[in-house]
């Protein structure tokens, strides 16, 4: 279901009096775009209506409905009034800067002075911005003399796709199903492709999948960044939502390749090409703070600083002291965690054995394979009030017509255990 492009961005002529005159020629690339997820779904559902006996369940959003921990508003409350009249500088403050600093060396286990603290933080409103820019930083007009190439996972969050467009790149959709581990194969990459890569976002664990890539998939990431000179932007937004074990991350696996090198004479490049985004979104149940990060390489945050001293419009300094507040504080993190296992748990006991039920390894999001994901959507609406979002609204076609999402459908473990409970069962016997 791949939209046409939009009429109304081309130059038309309206007739006015006086004269007929040219209306206004806006972004053609707009047009080449597929209407966002949840545009697609309610069109999609337009024309129906659930049972007048259901009460609508919204399990198609990524939205955590867990209670925010108290000293959010405790942070927010102290801050002084007079900081909200005031315009937040680019590279937010040192206190936020630290705290995220911190919680990197925590979490990763990294040297202090592996991501440097004011050369290698910025911080984002949210990272849906920042990761949207990134494109615009990473691409130039050629690469390899062509075109440049951002390559995006497939399924894949709806802003890569708009961001690498927008910034003139072909967006270059790698397959990550399961097959190939729910992550795209690396090893796949033609290097003829490779050598017009500006930009390859990952996402782990991954959105939709809640696949993790392990320490060796990242640093061949890593590596491959480095040897054909493309900007790696890691998604790193659901890395604190996991089942059994702590995803690794890309700092992880950047440290691990400077160790490697040691010995070889060939340590020294730290962050070099690597770029990390995350927020407080899910890590903390804050989507509404709008505060994330994005750390890395100091020469590309060099160069996202004067870009986002362009277009950004930063976080409040009460925000940014609540977000620092919240990166320093891990016990919260921890409980969120354990009701996301809640959840999960539900979900198995209701949906095992079923529509290809796997506990997912990290992030809150079931992919089951129903068949038919916009067929499966449509019905659970009528019949459940419950609204998922087919899988096919985060994928791309193949060349050959075939679309590796249309199978599935997307299910938010957001609400309450007992919610959830009720919601997969409901799942379960709708689709029979």
């Amino acid at each position: 279901m791949e939209l046409a492009a939009d009429p109304r961005l081309s130059v038309t002529t309206h007739p006015v009096v006086g004269g007929p005159s040219v209306g206004p020629s806006l972004n053609a690339r707009l047009g080449g775009l597929s209407d966002y997820p949840f545009t697609r779904l309610a069109a999609l559902l337009a024309d129906v209506t659930p049972r007048s006996n259901t009460t609508p369940l919204m399990l198609s959003i990524g939205e955590p409905q867990h209670e925010p921990p108290a000293l959010l508003a405790q942070a927010l409350a102290a801050a002084p009034l007079a900081d909200w009249g005031k315009y937040p500088p680019t590279i937010g403050t040192a206190p936020f800067r630290a705290a995220v600093h911190g919680w990197l060396c925590r979490r990763y286990g990294l040297p202090a002075s592996f991501v440097d603290v004011d050369k290698g933080i910025l911080p984002a409103t949210g990272t849906r911005e920042a990761l949207f820019q990134v494109a615009l930083l990473a691409t130039p007009q050629r690469k390899d003399g062509r075109q440049p190439a951002v390559l995006i996972p497939n399924p894949f969050y709806a802003v890569y796709e708009g961001a690498a467009a927008l910034a003139g790149a072909e967006p270059v959709f790698m397959p990550a199903t399961r097959e190939t581990g729910f992550l795209p194969d690396l090893d796949a990459l033609a290097p003829d492709l490779l050598a017009r890569t500006a930009l390859m976002y990952l996402c782990t664990p991954s959105n939709p999948q809640g696949a993790v890539a392990d320490l060796a998939y990242l640093k061949k990431a890593i590596t491959l960044a480095r040897a054909y000179g493309f900007v790696l932007a890691l998604d790193e937004c659901y890395a604190e939502i996991w089942d059994k074990a702590p995803p690794p991350g890309g700092f992880e696996a950047a440290l691990s390749l400077e160790n490697d090198g040691a010995g070889q004479g060939q340590a020294g490049q730290g962050t070099a090409n690597l770029l990390v985004f995350n927020s407080l979104s899910k890590r903390s149940s804050a989507a509404g703070l709008r505060s994330g990060f994005i750390a890395g390489d100091p020469a590309l945050i060099q160069a996202f600083t004067r870009l986002r001293s362009y277009a950004l419009a930063g976080n409040a300094l009460p925000a940014l002291a609540a977000a620092a507040a919240l990166w320093g504080d891990d016990a919260h993190v921890e409980e969120n965690r354990r009701l996301y296992r809640q959840k999960i748990d539900a979900a198995e006991a209701a949906l095992k054995g079923r529509y290809g039920f796997y506990r997912p390894a990290g992030g809150f999001f079931l992919w089951l394979e129903v068949g038919d994901g916009e067929a499966a959507t449509r019905r659970l609406w009528g019949e459940a009030g419950l609204r998922v979002l087919p899988g096919a609204y985060f994928t791309r076609s193949e060349p050959d017509g075939g679309n590796a999402g249309h199978p599935y459908i997307r299910v938010a473990l957001v609400h309450d255990t007992e919610t959830v409970a009720r919601a997969c069962e409901t799942i379960a016997r709708v689709l029979g």
